[in-house]
């Protein structure tokens, strides 16, 4: 029972061990001179405001525009309430999308609608928008049924007498809050009700508990764990929302006050390379709100937090983004992480103009958008957008492609055949620990892409259920070290745990650049391993080389496995043929070569059935494939060498 609740725990906390107790932010000013550096409520325009219409000139018109078009069909939208089987679901089936699916779509639409107020600023919208806010303030719970405690005391249903503040419970306080600021005096109008039940919800939900509860994502767990995404994330809405709806001056500086030793929590935990270990398409809602804090800080305060630009981990988890990708499409998946990113243009592009990095700066305005697609979360960011969306359009724009990246306190190397270019190989490997956030039982998997396309993988995610973040997480296969690149050593496969976890990682780059990292402590003592050391080599232009040297105190039985999204065949022995495709669709056979005196080969089709499989489905379709070598007479001392290049 102790390891299954640890197991637990660890799944959904980050456990950097790389604090250092710097406090950047709250050791800088006292409550006091908070007071006197935030701009006063009734002062502060962090936009312009909606009867500036010289200001909303300014923004991307373009954009208005297809706010305005959006919303038009959002007239007749009728508001549903959340049925309690829709919240009940979690708990009965694990299902998690019938709820959000509700929840999230009223939030998009209330969102949608008070961009295109915005933008006409004719009336148009606003009974709409009256009716969105009073059924969201009628919610019994603005969060996520998934992130309700898994106890028989909610069994998916919410205590509203105890207010839990989760990611989309802020979520929704930063819209009401912008809604607020903007329409405020209109909603006055109609009726004085509507802006004093929104601070009264926000009050009761947000405030409070934030105030006086301690949350676990808000610091160090009780076994010595830092915290995950949901800090920073979190503290971005609670600033904006703080921001804009507390008038009191004291009150005000003391959330804000809060707000930073919590965010500090998260800083100081991180590692001093900048390295995600919840993935680049967690960046987004790790480094980035992070970022998000500070501008939104600098905006309020006259820029008095600016000097945190000039912190070099602050920089490394800028350029964290660019250094983890692949590819114009890929980026780097490690354990929870999407093989593919949606990037911010708008937020990549500033936080690397303030940190004062070229190649961030390049590398966010070539995603800039003709129109960028409107975001629920994250909502000022949009604002953002609008009034960043020219400048990007003008940037220069390049993709960095870095040639070696490593990340020594995260364990991760990266390798590609040319700097500035997909053309050829890229090759990254993993070492690190088993209770990383999102944890996969990975340490020592790889992955290898030819030409910007993924060729040996790693599966990532799934969809998101309730067992995804229970005691059952090790039941889904893509969680579990045997379908990563990854051994199953005498039956046993690694284990979830900080202890679990790789030792004497090293990289050296160079022509041939290699990464070495023993996982022997990765599995359980029973696995009977005294050494495993692996060793993944990029042969520049020619090919990649796995080399496992090995010291078993017993040897039953030794498994390789390795993951590809392509049809793959034996034709001959000592050789499997992965059948690759370009970008384009052009057909290129890759071989897996290895020693047919030491292992038995044999390819089997991952079947998709379960609900966590659809998203596998959605990310990768049906293509997921398994090698394994079965070694034929397990040794206690062995090596064993794969060698993946084109076929000739």
């Amino acid at each position: 029972m102790k390891k299954t609740v640890l197991c637990l725990l660890l799944i959904v906390t980050s456990c950097c061990v790389f604090g250092q107790g710097r406090n950047l932010l709250s050791k800088k000013y006292t409550l006091q001179d908070l007071q006197e550096l935030l701009i006063p409520h009734n002062q502060w325009t962090p936009f312009p405001t909606l009867d500036d219409r010289a200001g909303w000139a300014k923004a991307d018109q373009t954009m208005l525009k297809k706010y305005i078009e959006d919303a038009e069909a959002l007239l007749d939208y009728e508001w549903p309430t959340v049925p309690a089987t829709a919240s009940l679901a979690i708990a009965r089936t694990g299902n998690r999308q019938v709820y959000e699916n509700i929840s999230f779509s009223k939030r998009a639409t209330l969102g949608t609608l008070l961009l295109a107020e915005i933008a006409e600023n004719k009336g148009r919208f606003i009974d709409q928008i009256v009716n969105g806010v009073w059924s969201i303030c009628e919610e019994s719970w603005w969060g996520a049924s998934a992130h309700l405690p898994p106890s028989k005391e909610y069994s998916g249903l919410m205590d509203v007498t105890q207010p839990i503040v989760d990611l989309f419970a802020s979520e929704t306080g930063l819209l009401l809050a912008w809604t607020d600021y903007y329409l405020g005096e209109k909603l006055d109008i109609i009726s004085p009700q509507i802006r004093k039940r929104i601070y009264n919800e926000v009050d009761h939900r947000l405030f409070q508990p934030f105030m006086t509860k301690y949350h676990w994502w808000m610091g160090e767990s009780n076994d010595g764990r830092g915290p995950n995404n949901w800090n920073p994330w979190i503290c971005s809405n609670w600033i904006n929302f703080v921001l804009l709806l507390e008038k009191d001056k004291e009150k005000r500086s003391s959330m804000i006050s809060r707000s930073l030793a919590i965010l500090d929590e998260f800083i100081n935990w991180y590692p001093q390379d900048g390295g995600c270990d919840e993935g680049p398409s967690y960046w987004g809602g790790a480094a980035s709100r992070m970022y998000s804090c500070f501008a939104l800080l600098n905006l309020a305060s006259n820029d008095a937090f600016r000097y945190v630009f000039d912190d070099e981990k602050i920089k490394n988890m800028g350029r964290y983004i660019y250094r983890a990708q692949i590819s114009e499409e890929y980026f780097l998946n490690f354990a929870d992480a999407d093989p593919k990113v949606d990037i911010s243009a708008a937020q990549v592009y500033l936080y690397g103009k303030d940190i004062q990095d070229k190649d961030m700066m390049e590398f966010g305005a070539y995603y800039v958008k003709p129109a960028p697609v409107f975001r629920s979360n994250a909502f000022y960011m949009n604002f953002f957008a609008l009034f960043t969306q020219a400048e990007l359009k003008n940037a220069p724009k390049r993709l960095p492609l870095l040639k070696d990246v490593w990340l020594p306190d995260l364990e991760v190397m990266v390798a590609r055949d040319k700097a500035g270019t997909t053309d050829g190989f890229y090759v990254a490997a993993k070492g690190g620990h088993n209770a990383e956030a999102h944890n996969h039982n990975d340490v020592g998997s790889f992955v290898v892409y030819y030409n910007g396309q993924p060729l040996l993988i790693d599966v990532g995610r799934g969809t998101y259920t309730a067992r995804t973040f229970n005691s059952r997480r090790y039941e889904i296969w893509f969680n579990c070290s045997d379908y990563h690149n990854l051994p199953t050593v005498n039956g046993i496969n690694q284990r979830c745990s900080i202890e679990h976890r790789a030792t004497n990682a090293s990289y050296k780059p160079g022509q041939t650049p290699s990464f070495s990292v023993d996982i022997a402590k990765a599995y359980p003592s029973e696995a009977g391993i005294n050494k495993w050391m692996r060793t993944v080599e990029l042969q520049r232009g020619k090919q990649v080389r796995i080399k496992d040297d090995i010291d078993l105190s017993k040897a039953q039985s030794v498994t390789q496995h390795i993951m590809t999204c392509y049809p793959s065949e034996i034709k001959k022995e000592g050789q499997v043929t992965v059948h690759y495709k370009t970008k384009e669709g052009q057909a290129i056979d890759f071989t897996i070569t290895y020693d047919p005196r030491q292992m038995e080969a044999s390819v089997e089709k991952i079947k998709l059935e379960s609900e966590e499989d659809a998203g596998v489905l959605h990310k990768w379709g049906d293509t997921i494939h398994r090698i394994n070598f079965k070694v034929s007479n397990p040794r206690n001392k062995d090596s064993f060498t794969f060698i993946v290049k084109p076929a000739s």
